[in-house]
């Protein structure tokens, strides 16, 4: 069965915690990590991109000059694709670039990033953090106690508690995300995960078979 290290609030070792092999035990899928993290970087796109086409572009849209006679190519509009100033032929225009996971196929890819992240013991348990406000100072004093000060933390919280959001906007290299809304990429994405007592049922509960 995996485990994880046990931390208080403060960030001293209190044992360990057995993790769910359901969610902590599967073997990694490399395949369905790849496709998860393909497909959540797809929908973070804006794809606003575009380009002006000949008919978009600002200049004279008639002939610029008679078609025989002068010596030259036959031209028509000065707007034309090879032309200098011109548009933009076949240029990038605004689409959708999303696109959606079987759900299953997000459930395995969660359960790979969580195994594999728990098979090299960066998982860790902490009792669950009652902050009355936020306190940026206590999530710093905690995360220098577990020495993770220096790497890349997903925190998961049970809900989402704005106290622990606010205290950790302001660390670059720490992420926070309520049990119901964690995903491979973000997983993957982190060094170290660091879920509240709480969250692990709330995350049995939500993504377990």
């Amino acid at each position: 069965m995996a485990s994880a290290n046990l931390y208080t609030n403060t960030g001293q070792s209190s044992g360990n915690m057995p993790l769910s092999d359901d969610l902590f035990g599967a073997d990694v899928n490399g395949h369905v990590l790849y496709e998860s993290v393909k497909s959540y970087l797809a929908n973070q796109r804006q794809g606003t991109h575009k380009t002006k086409n000949r008919h978009e572009v600002s200049g004279q849209k008639t002939k610029i000059y008679r078609q025989k006679g002068t010596g030259r190519a036959r031209a028509g509009s000065s707007t034309a694709g090879n032309r200098v100033g011109g548009g933009r032929i076949h240029g990038p225009s605004p689409r959708d670039y999303s696109y959606s996971l079987p759900k299953k196929v997000r459930r395995l890819a969660l359960k790979s990033a969580l195994s594999d992240r728990a098979q090299e013991a960066h998982v860790h348990v902490v009792e669950d953090l009652d902050l009355t406000a936020p306190s940026t100072r206590t999530v710093i004093g905690l995360l220098a106690a577990m020495n993770l000060q220096d790497k890349k933390v997903l925190v998961v919280a049970v809900e989402n508690d704005m106290n622990l959001v606010k205290s950790c906007r302001n660390l670059s290299k720490v992420d926070v995300l309520p049990a119901n809304e964690v995903n491979a990429y973000q997983v993957l994405h982190s060094d170290d995960v660091v879920v509240m007592k709480g969250a692990l049922a709330r995350m049995e509960e939500v993504f377990g078979e």
